[in-house]
């Protein structure tokens, strides 16, 4: 009776390592199946509209391929607002030069850019200027001058407007309107809302 007890332990003892991995497997896998989730950091998805990086006193310049100057834009304060990739800048002063030569100028106490400078909306005591031109062929174009509080420019394309009141100059002519558009390049200027002209006689 003895040897079979012995016998039957043998084998057994023979069997109990992998009994014991078995079990330990097996407590492992539960444990890992109960244990409480490992919080992550949760990524904002939302993009925050704060500046990355910011300029005092500046003037950036871009050129055209062939070196002339395209843009130049200066201003007591910039900052850069990645979400959007706008600047926003304070006492803004604005220079273009267009592929025919035409120098547009802009100021306005605050603006928000594009990256590139070609689009900006300018608020408060905005003005843009478009200098006289000599066309090599045809009329003199005389210097023409846009005021308001708020204007859209797109100095590369020419164009500028607003849907607010806006005083137009053009030489000696003067006019205002609740609102306008206007396209250099295809020669279009639409003036709506109240709309007064005052005409300079002709000498």
């Amino acid at each position: 009776m003895i040897g079979v007890l012995r016998h039957a332990w043998d084998r057994l003892s023979i069997y109990l390592p992998v009994l014991l991995m078995g079990l330990l497997a097996l407590g492992t896998w539960w444990l890992v199946r109960n244990a409480p989730a490992v919080a992550l950091p949760h990524a904002d998805t939302v993009a925050r509209h704060e500046p990355d990086y910011l300029m005092k006193d500046f003037s950036v310049k871009s050129f055209a391929g062939d070196g002339r100057l395209h843009n130049e834009v200066r201003g007591a304060v910039a900052r850069h607002y990645p979400d959007t990739d706008t600047l926003e800048i304070d006492a803004v002063r604005l220079r273009s030069v267009t592929r025919a030569g035409h120098v547009i100028q802009g100021s306005a106490d605050h603006a928000v850019s594009n990256a590139d400078g070609t689009e900006v909306q300018l608020h408060g005591n905005a003005i843009v200027v478009r200098e006289a031109m000599q066309p090599a062929r045809g009329a003199a174009q005389p210097r023409l001058e846009f005021r308001g509080n708020f204007l859209h420019a797109w100095p590369q394309l020419e164009r500028v407007r607003s849907d607010q009141p806006v005083t137009l100059t053009r030489g000696n002519n003067r006019f205002t309107a609740d609102s306008m558009e206007y396209d250099n390049l295809e020669q279009v200027l639409q003036l709506r809302g109240r709309v007064r002209g005052e005409f300079a006689p002709v000498r």
